[in-house]
């Protein structure tokens, strides 16, 4: 027998080599079922990353409930400062009504500029065409939604009613570039309120314009533009933005602002209609000639 053959170590070795090379040829072919050492392996393999991962995964919840303790002791400490705040503020809020109470009577004034009432809606619909533009809310006609009605999310002011139905209605947003598209705001200063109007919309620094602002007026980067309350339509208050930039205008006679909107034109699910409470002047003056043309007739009519 030649000397290959004689040696059992040689051959114990080659026999393994060829066995574990059938036996990956055969574990990596295309199978539906799976043999029993297969299972075997695997089961046995479950068994024991079982036994090791559970108590891993104690040690590791462990160090992460105290990790967990130790941020829920720093948010109940962050929160517990806002809370102080909170009722700071809730205070001075308080003393400002009683103060704007007492001036209401004072002049003898039921209504303000403020007075409103609001309406929840959602946005149903928005045209990839005029994204910028409009949207589709689902209140109209029968939810007491009008024309011109202000529109807001809980950020500020995007807009006006355009159109209504019956159950729907269109809303025209602040970004419209439409010149006409026009809103009476002011700008709060440390001497008095500086009114301007928002007109049109800068599309390459997206931003609102606000126009026809006195030369004499100081304001800026960082003031914040709101509702005036004096263009009949939206109620007074109601944020805009902010001011990021002045220059004089074409002219040189006034100024213009750019204004970063306070809200997100783009991404709007929930808004919220306001009917703005006190009437405006043209429906007091149409009001008080129906009335006076009614006590004219009642006298004519007397006389005749």
């Amino acid at each position: 027998m030649p000397h290959f053959f004689s040696n059992k170590k040689l051959i114990v070795f080659m026999v393994s080599i060829i066995v574990l090379v059938a036996l990956i040829g055969f574990s990596m072919r295309d199978r539906d079922a799976v043999t029993w050492p297969e299972k075997f392996v695997r089961d046995t393999t479950g068994i024991v990353q079982s036994i090791f991962s559970q108590p891993a995964h104690f040690v590791a919840g462990f160090f992460g409930d105290i990790k967990d303790h130790l941020h829920v002791y720093e948010e109940n400490e962050l929160l517990k400062s806002r809370l102080d705040e909170y009722a700071s503020l809730a205070a001075e809020l308080e003393s400002v009504k009683q103060e704007n109470e007492t001036l209401k009577d004072i002049i003898e004034a039921d209504e303000s500029l403020t007075d409103y009432v609001m309406r929840q809606a959602l946005v149903i619909h928005r045209s990839p065409d005029r994204w910028t533009e409009t949207i589709g809310i689902n209140k109209g006609e029968q939810d007491g939604v009008e024309q011109d009605m202000a529109v807001v999310t809980s950020e500020g002011l995007i807009g006006k009613i355009q159109t209504t139905s019956e159950f729907t209605s269109t809303v025209q947003l602040l970004s419209d570039g439409n010149r006409t598209n026009r809103v009476s705001a002011m700008v709060n200063t440390d001497d008095k309120p500086v009114y301007a109007f928002i007109e049109g919309w800068d599309e390459e620094r997206e931003g609102l314009m606000l126009r026809k602002i006195e030369s004499e007026a100081e304001i800026e980067e960082g003031q914040t533009v709101m509702t005036s309350g004096l263009g009949g339509v939206f109620p007074r208050g109601l944020a805009i933005g902010e001011i990021v930039e002045v220059e004089p205008d074409e002219f040189g006679l006034t100024y213009n602002a750019l204004i970063e909107p306070a809200a997100d034109f783009y991404n709007i699910e929930q808004v919220n209609v306001i009917e703005r409470s006190i009437a405006s002047l043209d429906e007091d003056l149409q009001l008080e000639t129906e009335e006076n043309e009614a006590g004219e007739g009642t006298e004519n009519g007397g006389s005749s």
